[in-house]
């Protein structure tokens, strides 16, 4: 038997750009893949934090199979560690044979950005002229979303400012961006300024008011998947079109959009699937916000781990 590939992070990043993955989440929708049928996520409690494991078999006519084994252990950060880490383990699909180990927390940093940017490029691309971006938070997830809304938009927009705001700026790493405090005087300014607008926290309650977001402005919420945690306040989501992954995923997890519901701000039935926007089904009125709140599912996962494999395969 032929051992597993095993891919590192920086294998994983050579082999698929920002713009392949979000290809590769295109194409799983547009081909048909049902975000509904997805496998459920589980958690596993353990004594110092616990596991989180997410199979998938993506579309029904793949190729592989696969699951994410990640471990979240909240004592990490004083340890000077990461408090999420993990694993990809892709399998033949007809065999179940291991076929490649992949480093799972660059295969998340990777596909995260690649789902957004998917589910917002058709609202982005329907409009012209530059793009200012604010993005709450400095870390990976905050800097893959500009790094792929900028790649992903090249040559039709570019985005000609992004600030960075942040609790702490002396911490802040910004690849020479903008960068101010959340809580200072410049914040309103950038956010009613902003045609982009990424929240990318740990942020248990919203980081903004609603009434700081243009009627035209996008806004990505992916720094959850708690019910019981937010980023962005009820009042957006009343006014926004608000799309997701999937809506019984949503209603389960996504705090953004499970909470805005409890205060009647938002229904279930205005929930919009991203397959619906990707493929082109479904149009979101241009005069208002569009919300994306993400929360990982495991087909992202598969889809961008299929990318990896076709280029070292």
């Amino acid at each position: 038997m032929t051992a597993p590939l095993i891919l590192g992070g920086d294998a994983v990043r050579a082999a698929c750009s920002p713009v392949e993955a979000v290809e590769a989440i295109t194409a799983a929708l547009v081909g048909g893949l049902d975000p509904a049928e997805d496998l459920p996520r589980h958690a596993v409690p353990l004594r110092a934090g616990e596991f989180l494991l997410m199979p998938s078999e993506g579309a029904r006519s793949g190729r592989h199979v696969g699951i994410k084994v990640a471990t979240v252990a909240p004592g990490n950060p004083t340890r000077g560690l990461p408090r999420i880490q993990a694993s990809y383990l892709l399998f033949d699909a007809e065999t179940l044979t291991l076929v490649a180990v992949l480093d799972g927390t660059a295969l998340t940093t990777l596909r995260t950005p690649a789902v957004s940017v998917a589910a917002v490029r058709p609202r982005l691309l329907a409009a012209s002229g530059p793009l200012t971006v604010a993005v709450f938070g400095a870390g990976p997830q905050a800097h893959g979303h500009v790094e792929t809304l900028a790649a992903a938009l090249t040559p039709h927009r570019q985005i000609t400012s992004v600030t960075h705001l942040v609790r702490n700026i002396s911490r802040a790493t910004t690849d020479g961006a903008d960068v101010v405090a959340v809580d200072g005087v410049q914040a309103d300014d950038v956010l009613r300024a902003a045609d982009v607008i990424v929240c990318a926290t740990s942020a248990r309650a919203p980081l903004f008011d609603a009434g700081q977001v243009r009627d035209t402005a996008v806004v990505i919420a992916v720094g959850s998947h708690e019910p019981d945690a937010r980023e962005v306040p009820g009042a957006l989501c009343g006014r926004a079109t608000v799309v997701v992954e999937d809506v019984a995923t949503a209603l389960r997890e996504a705090g953004d959009v499970c909470l805005a519901i409890k205060e009647g701000a938002l229904q279930a039935r205005d929930l919009l699937p991203m397959r619906e926007v990707v493929t082109g089904q479904t149009r979101p009125a241009p005069g208002r916000p569009l919300l994306f709140k993400s929360v990982g599912m495991s087909w992202q996962d598969l889809a961008v781990a299929e990318a990896v494999l076709s280029k070292v395969g």
